[in-house]
């Protein structure tokens, strides 16, 4: 059974009842219900693609958020062979939240960096829920430097609800490790990828999302600051996230509308959580055309990366 959000009770229903009837036709205590299963299978799907036509975006963001979704780990462990993880910042210690290092994608060498939230309680506390401290954002630099002496593209894979706000990491500079990292993002001399998978949020995701070409998830969300955090500073109250994320335009949609992303993935019907290795394949093909479009051209990915982000709310 999957874990099912607010909005999705009518399909949640229909599901449980189908699991029913297959326990009791399994367990021999029924006459055959075969025909009962279609039928609410059928209905299942109907009421699932209602449920999705129309998401709002705040249901979008609960989607994105949703702890089954594939995290960075799992991106990388389907899509990249040979990954070699690398640790550290050379300064003050490693952070988890940042998952980084080199690897081949489709026979090609690549630079790798991502935010790892964990899948489990052991794993989310390790990772800090993918919310990044300064020593993650100078790991990330650090691979970067590397990518770009060994002329190696950088894809990024973006899943964070915002760095770590903490008194530590404020004391560590968190401010100036987000500028630098997003500064070194911008500088790079070889070509960068970036994908959504889940949340885009605020500075910790920008740090790595400043890339010459961003792609979200269907159902992935990227904004300034979170709708809780909007609806806490524009009303002093964080009940009101539904109504911040519906003005924020933080949807994939209305961000290809705003011409800040240059693509949509598809998610599968209910969610990337409904269909992982489907929604990871489809991700390492727009991935793999990206990169190709960019061995096609002789511009300078720096120049490249200037035009795109100067173009931004000019070309509306």
């Amino acid at each position: 059974m999957y874990n099912y959000l607010d909005f999705e009770k009518p399909v949640a229903d229909l599901e449980g009842k189908i699991l029913e009837l297959k326990k009791l036709s399994e367990s021999g205590e029924a006459v055959d219900v075969a025909d009962e299963i279609a039928r609410l299978e059928k209905r299942s799907a109907d009421a699932m693609r209602e449920v999705y036509k129309n998401l709002t975006p705040w249901q979008k963001a609960q989607v994105a958020r949703h702890s089954d979704r594939p995290h960075c780990l799992d991106y990388i462990n389907t899509l990249l062979t040979d990954f070699t993880p690398l640790a550290g910042d050379r300064n003050f210690g490693d952070d988890a939240a940042i998952v980084g290092g080199f690897a081949r994608f489709r026979g090609a060498p690549i630079a790798v960096i991502g935010q790892e939230k964990g899948s489990d309680t052991k794993s989310r506390l390790k990772h800090n829920f993918g919310m990044a401290k300064p020593e993650g954002y100078r790991k990330a630099v650090r691979l970067m430097e590397l990518a770009d002496q060994f002329k190696i593209p950088l894809l990024t894979l973006v899943d964070t609800a915002g760095a770590y706000p903490g008194i530590g990491a404020e004391e560590r500079g968190q401010a100036e490790a987000i500028a630098r990292s997003t500064s070194a993002c911008l500088g790079l001399k070889v070509p960068s990828v970036s994908v959504i998978i889940g949340e885009g949020g605020s500075g910790g995701a920008i740090a790595i999302a400043t890339c010459n070409r961003v792609y979200m998830l269907e159902h992935s969300i990227y904004s300034v600051i979170s709708p809780e955090g909007a609806a806490s500073i524009l009303w002093h109250d964080s009940t009101r996230a539904k109504d911040a994320a519906t003005n924020m335009k933080i949807t994939a949609q209305d961000l290809l509308g705003l011409k800040i992303i240059d693509g949509i993935i598809p998610e599968p019907l209910g969610g990337a959580h409904r269909d992982p290795e489907a929604v990871m394949q489809a991700a390492g093909n727009q991935i793999d055309k990206a990169f190709a479009e960019f061995a096609d051209q002789n511009l300078d990915p720096r120049e490249m990366r200037r035009e795109k982000y100067l173009a931004i709310g000019r070309n509306l």
